[in-house]
C-alpha cells in the first residue's frame, strides 16, 4: 500500500474570514474580510484515498484586507487598529496558532466530509468541514465554507459603545486551495 502526502500553504490558495456587525448600531460597522497571510496543510493519502489531514494557521498571520459598509471607509490606520483589536480577542500571544486535526475523512458527492478538532483559542471542540474537492486538468480545486461561532472557542467578540455596536458572534471561515497532479 502506497502513502503519499501533499503540503499546502498560502502560496497554494486563501485563508479568509469574513465577519458580519451586530448590535443597535450595526449600520455604522464593517463587514471585514481577514486573511490568514501564513498557514500550513498537510494530507496523508493511503493508496488514493486521504487518511489524515492537518492545518495550522499562525494568528499572527491575520491581515485585514478590507470593510464593507459603516459609516466612513476603512482606512489604512483602521485595518491596522482592527488587526491589533482582533489579536488582542484572540489572546495571539498565549495561544499563538489555530489548529484543525482530523482522521475520519469520507468520501461524499463533491469532495470529502472532514470529521476532526478545532482548536482556537486554546479550546478544541469537534468540527465537521465538508470540502469541495474539483478534479481539473492540471490538479485539484479545493474549497470549504464555514461558520465558526467565536464564543464557543472561548473568544469574546469585539465591541464599541458598550455593546451598542459590535463583531457579529459567528463569522464565515472561506478555504481555497489547487494541488497540482
Amino acid at each position: 500500500m502506497t502513502t503519499s502526502t501533499w503540503s499546502l500553504d498560502a502560496t497554494s490558495g486563501k485563508l479568509l474570514v469574513r465577519t458580519g456587525v451586530a448590535g443597535r448600531a450595526a449600520r455604522m460597522g464593517h463587514r471585514l474580510t481577514i486573511a490568514m497571510q501564513s498557514w500550513r496543510a498537510t494530507v496523508r493519502w493511503v493508496a488514493d484515498e486521504p487518511a489524515s489531514a492537518e492545518l495550522t494557521v499562525p494568528v499572527d498571520s491575520l491581515v485585514v484586507i478590507r470593510g464593507d459598509g459603516g459609516a466612513t471607509p476603512l482606512t489604512g490606520s483602521a485595518k491596522s487598529m482592527v488587526r491589533s483589536q482582533a489579536l488582542k480577542s484572540l489572546e495571539e500571544g498565549k495561544y499563538p496558532q489555530i489548529r484543525f486535526v482530523t482522521e475520519d475523512i469520507a468520501k461524499t458527492a463533491g469532495g470529502y466530509r472532514l470529521g476532526g478538532t478545532l482548536e482556537i483559542h486554546g479550546v478544541s471542540r469537534p468540527q465537521l468541514v465538508d470540502l469541495a474537492a474539483e478534479e481539473r486538468d492540471d490538479g485539484w480545486a479545493l474549497s470549504a465554507e464555514l461558520p465558526v461561532t467565536q464564543t464557543d472557542f472561548g473568544v469574546k467578540p469585539y465591541s464599541l459603545f458598550m455593546g451598542s455596536l459590535k463583531v457579529a458572534d459567528t463569522v464565515t471561515v472561506a478555504f481555497s486551495a489547487t494541488h497540482p497532479k
